[in-house]
């Protein structure tokens, strides 16, 4: 087979070679998204995970997840009854796990005051994960001149701001204890688009 192929053209051994390369890469995406076996995060990380925007859609999912992994959860988010009822359903799918709940609005005033709270509050943990999915979109797509001061000033506030605060608090404990893990979730309007000059603001601030 060796033989074969060294009588093809340069052109034809160098497109075989990018196709093996591809496909060997697509392997070990593959195997790394799905094959690899769960990683103990407890054990690796720490006992405790922060989730921010635990109470619907991806925090919620996340929240779940690092329970069933054996963490114990701080629930983070705006609505207190929303949040009662995700640690409700975290301590019914895994009876024991231990949760806490934490009410702040990121977008209101007072950010670095409510961070210092929360952080406070969790003193003591051991918190391994930090998971910053709080997050602000458009209502609706709009141009960069079309977005209103009070949209953008919460999009910069949830999307940057306290993301960058809530790293700030945990941080410290993390490099302490010499393990950790900090997970931002971004966004392909940032990512995958070439550009997207109908979420310009929101794309910034989920790169």
């Amino acid at each position: 087979m060796a033989a074969a192929i060294a009588q093809q053209p340069a052109w034809a051994q160098a497109l075989a070679a990018a196709g093996l390369l591809v496909a060997a890469r697509l392997a070990l995406w593959l195997y790394a998204a799905f094959l690899r076996p769960a990683k103990p995060l407890r054990a690796r990380y720490g006992a405790w995970a922060v989730v921010t925007g635990a109470t619907d859609g991806i925090g919620r999912a996340l929240a779940l997840e690092l329970a069933a992994a054996g963490l114990g959860v701080v629930l983070v988010g705006r609505n207190p009854d929303k949040l009662a009822a995700v640690a409700e359903e975290v301590g019914a799918r895994r009876p024991g796990a231990q949760t806490r709940t934490f009410v702040i609005d990121f977008a209101a005033d007072g950010l670095a005051a409510n961070v210092a709270a929360l952080a406070e509050s969790i003193r003591g943990l051991d918190v391994g994960v930090l998971v910053n999915n709080a997050g602000l979109c458009y209502p609706y797509a709009q141009y960069l001149h079309e977005v209103d001061e009070a949209l953008a000033r919460d999009l910069i506030r949830l999307n940057v701001e306290a993301v960058t605060r809530m790293t700030h608090a945990v941080l410290p404990g993390m490099v302490q204890g010499k393990r950790g893990a900090v997970v931002n979730i971004g966004s392909g309007a940032a990512s995958i688009l070439p550009s997207a000059p109908l979420y310009t603001v929101y794309a910034a601030t989920k790169a």
